[in-house]
């Protein structure tokens, strides 16, 4: 069996746990594949296998892809892991964790059950771009692509069309697409729906709206929407998950549900109805 090991943090926390978690990885056999830049930046004794991209992952026949770090970090492994159907596993270390269900410490003690195969498997939807079809970024994201407006404080609009039916124009910032993973990340601050991650659903949620009478759009994700700004200045911002690209005013963006998904591991008990208590402190009132 062999594993990817990823994170954006080098710091001496990090490598210390880290060193710890491949050693408990070779006890049982299972050999560790480090993210090239980590393992460049953390200066390993020993030498590893590494990867930079899908392709190695794809050569190197990975079985799991651990992430340490905070949801960010699971959000960026669809860098590499993309349509390959590695399972992700995601280990907070960071702040929040939606997405990175397993503790530091539960890592450990549920590692042989990972291994194993004795978890639970979630599937999350991807959003991908199909126009405009541009080299320049990777056409995915996991959690939301969001429009808004660029070096002007004037409100843009943003024309949207579902299956080429007209929606409606947004006055505001700008406007998110959602996936269900990404209900609880920027849309939730908009205002949006929290939505369970088994739903096939997309969500268009307005940024700061100068129409008191608009409100998020929850529709069916087989659909295909397409998006149209108008502005004062000749571009406008977009971005995927957290990558950020600087678009003209005349490029239309379409998006739709990519053909793939991506497989998040959970430990066996874990309750999403559970995960939004706690991260969001439901339940801490004095009437509780």
């Amino acid at each position: 069996m062999k594993a990817a090991i990823y994170s954006q943090k080098s710091d001496l926390d990090t490598f210390l746990y880290l060193s710890k978690f491949v050693s408990e990885l070779e006890k049982r056999g299972v050999q560790s594949i480090l993210y090239e830049q980590m393992a460049e930046s953390m200066q390993f004794s020993k030498v590893f296998e590494t990867f930079a991209a899908k392709e190695d992952l794809r050569r190197a026949e990975v079985d799991l892809f651990f992430t340490f770090g905070g949801d960010g970090t699971i959000v960026n492994s669809l860098l590499f892991v993309q349509d390959l159907e590695i399972p992700v596993v995601g280990v907070n270390t960071g702040r929040l964790g939606f997405l990175a269900s397993f503790t530091k410490e539960e890592a450990f003690i549920e590692l042989d059950k990972i291994l194993q195969g004795d978890v639970k498997t979630s599937r999350r939807s991807v959003i991908e771009i199909v126009s405009p079809n541009s080299s320049l970024f990777f056409p995915f994201a996991l959690n939301d692509l969001t429009i808004s407006r660029k070096e002007t404080t004037a409100m843009i609009t943003v024309e949207s069309y579902i299956n080429g039916e007209f929606l409606n124009t947004f006055w505001g910032d700008g406007i998110i697409v959602s996936t269900p993973t990404g209900s609880t990340a920027y849309s939730l601050s908009c205002g949006g729906p929290i939505i369970t991650p088994n739903n096939d659903n997309f969500v268009i949620t307005p940024i700061a709206p100068h129409n008191l009478n608009v409100r998020p759009l929850i529709v069916n994700d087989d659909v295909e929407i397409r998006l149209q700004v108008k502005s004062r200045v000749p571009q406008y911002s977009l971005s995927l998950d957290s990558r950020l690209f600087h678009m003209e005013t005349d490029v239309e963006v379409v998006l739709r549900k990519a053909r793939f998904q991506i497989l998040l591991i959970h430990p066996p008990n874990l309750s999403f109805y559970e995960t939004i208590r706690q991260k969001l402190l439901w339940g801490n009132d004095k009437r509780n």
